[in-house]
């Protein structure tokens, strides 16, 4: 059984900074892209970040670059999400998932295991 739990959400004030980690277990994720996704209120879930098996290849949504940065250590199986001076549309649910490609794919149909989820609000 794969399991990927996502910590670190929280309230956070506008420019603000939050770190999110996702945990996997079950089995390891070294060959695996993964990614974070975010869902708002009434809205559809949208990529944010992903991360290629290496750490060689990241991909940002427009809307966080130079803002997010996703990392990741393949030794404790936990990929990470900084985010700095984060905004009122940052609020949303934040899932961390991965993927069987080994690059740092956008799309959510390239994800087969997702986390339950994480609450990012941010406060103006």
């Amino acid at each position: 059984q794969v399991q990927l739990v996502e910590s670190g959400g929280g309230l956070v004030q506008a420019g603000g900074s939050l770190r999110l980690s996702c945990a996997a277990s079950g089995r390891t994720f070294t060959r695996n892209g993964m990614g974070w996704f975010r869902q708002a209120l009434g809205k559809e879930r949208e990529f944010v970040a992903a991360i290629s098996w290496s750490g060689g290849i990241t991909a940002y949504v427009n809307s966080v670059k130079g803002r997010f940065t996703i990392s990741r250590d393949n030794t404790k199986n936990t990929v990470y999400l900084q985010m700095n001076s984060l905004n009122t549309e940052d609020t949303a649910v934040y899932y961390c998932a991965a993927t069987p490609s080994s690059s740092a794919p956008s799309y959510r149909y390239e994800y087969n295991y997702w986390g339950q989820g994480t609450q990012v609000t941010v406060s103006s």
